[in-house]
Formats: structure tokens, C-alpha cells, sequence
């Protein structure tokens, strides 16, 4: 399973929240490219679990691609506060991985729901938010399997986002 989208988008604190129930609110560090193995239970069967978190970041454009090889499942995520990283999903993400991966399963989530759920953030943010209809849009352009908003703060979502990605990439193992 390999995650993609902007960086800052959330990426590395939906892994981290996933795979050790935490949530960091310290500042913002790039990744370049990190690996995590989680064993968990999933439909009464123990499932090992290889995550790629990877960089968002341009100047990582050409080491993107070596998390892509045996995938099952890519995760795209982008920023419920940024419509530009909803954008940038139709115009560079999606593009990017039918190039590499064909077409394996890709699951599109919102990121950072608390923001635009949360009173306080509201009127701070002058892009303004994505909409749950917006992002279901554009994942029924990309030809997703399933759109999920979730908040690795709040921890709501995290494991449906896993969880269905897993599942999907099961099934795009049986078709195979």
C-alpha cells in the first residue's frame, strides 16, 4: 500500500495515527520516504501490512515512483482545508499513478477534517473547504473505490480509510 498527495496534506499523521495511535501537533517535517510494517486482524484474518508513506514535495518527484512497484492499493489523500491539493489530485496524482501502477485500486481521503468541522477554524481559512460532495466528485473521476474524510487528530475515520483499502486491495489480489 503506498499513500500520495501534497505534501502537508496529512499523509504521515494518518500513518501514525493508524499504526500507533498517536497524533503529533508539533510542526510540519517533510518525509522523503518511509516504510511501515503493521500486523493487524481484519474479517478474522491476520493481515500484514506494508505502507509506503511518501513525499509530496516536487523535489522528490523521481523517488516517488520506486514505492509504487507491488502495490496493491494506492491511498490519495489531500487536505479538507486546501482545494488546490484537491486539484492537484485530478491534475498531477492521479495521472502519476495510472503511469506507474495501471490500475490497481485507489482509495480518495479527505484530510484534516477537524478543520473544516470545527467551528473555530471556520472563518480562518480564507480558500475556504472542500465539500464531502467535492471530494466525492472528483473520486468518482479518478475512478476510485471509495472516498473517506477522516482526522488523524481527532482520530475519526483513520482505520475505515485502512480498512477499506485493505479490502480493496484483497479483491484486486482474487482478480488477478
Amino acid at each position: 500500500m503506498v499513500v500520495v498527495g501534497d505534501g502537508a496534506v496529512g499523509k504521515s499523521s494518518l500513518l501514525l495515527r493508524f499504526s500507533s495511535n498517536e497524533y503529533r501537533d508539533d510542526v510540519y517535517q517533510p518525509t522523503v520516504m518511509e516504510t511501515d510494517v503493521i500486523c493487524l486482524e481484519l474479517d478474522n484474518k491476520e493481515v500484514r501490512l506494508t505502507v509506503f508513506d511518501t513525499s509530496g514535495q516536487r523535489e522528490y518527484d523521481r523517488l516517488r515512483p520506486l514505492a509504487y512497484n507491488s502495490n496493491d492499493v494506492v491511498i490519495i489523500c489531500f487536505s479538507l482545508d486546501s482545494p488546490s491539493s484537491l486539484e492537484n489530485v485530478v491534475r498531477d496524482w492521479n495521472p502519476e499513478i495510472r503511469h506507474f501502477c495501471g490500475k490497481i485500486p485507489k482509495i480518495l481521503v479527505g484530510n484534516k477534517l477537524d478543520l473544516r468541522d470545527g467551528e473555530e477554524y471556520i472563518l480562518q481559512n480564507k480558500d475556504g473547504y472542500v465539500t464531502y460532495q467535492q471530494g466525492s466528485d472528483v473520486a468518482d473521476k479518478i475512478g476510485a473505490v471509495g472516498y473517506i474524510e477522516c482526522s488523524a487528530k481527532n482520530n475519526i475515520g483513520v482505520k475505515n480509510v485502512f480498512y477499506t483499502a485493505i479490502r480493496a486491495s484483497l479483491k484486486h489480489r482474487r482478480r488477478r
